[in-house]
């Protein structure tokens, strides 16, 4: 999972890219650490038996939290899609399949945070995110679900 944290992290195009060891800042790290609680739902998806994209969601709210928590209840989501099979519409099926799977579990909304800059800003918004709050880089998004 390691790799698809990275891949996380959204770095401009052109941009020298971070070093691979930032991801274990606690903040960053956070996402990954102790997978499988009882809260925690990651989906994977496979393309020639390899996986190229990963989504999972976890409630961050101990000491450190993520940066999209809103609160103690709502999950907050994080997707990765290798480079090579992004633009294939792998991601957004992925993406789409999870948030059944939350509302599925009885989960009333879920939260993600955004670069500003980031073209996935326009799939969220086109899935029903709303932005709750704007900080200098990024957006907090919601999706209620219904």
């Amino acid at each position: 999972m390691e790799k698809f944290l990275y891949n996380t992290i959204y770095i401009p195009d052109g941009s020298t890219p971070l070093d691979k060891s930032i991801i274990y800042n606690k903040e960053i790290y956070n996402y990954i650490e102790g997978v499988g609680k009882d809260d925690d739902i990651v989906l994977g998806c496979e393309y020639n038996n390899k996986i190229v994209a990963l989504s999972w969601s976890r409630i961050l709210n101990g000491e450190v939290k993520g940066y999209g928590n809103i609160d103690d209840k709502t999950p907050e989501i994080a997707i990765s899609v290798l480079k090579g099979y992004r633009n294939k519409g792998m991601g957004t099926s992925l993406l789409k399949e999870h948030l059944k799977v939350l509302k599925n579990n009885n989960y009333k909304r879920v939260s993600l945070s955004v670069n500003k800059e980031n073209y996935a800003l326009d799939l969220y918004k086109k899935l029903g995110f709303d932005i709750i709050k704007e900080n200098n880089e990024d957006y907090i998004m919601v999706l209620n679900f219904k």
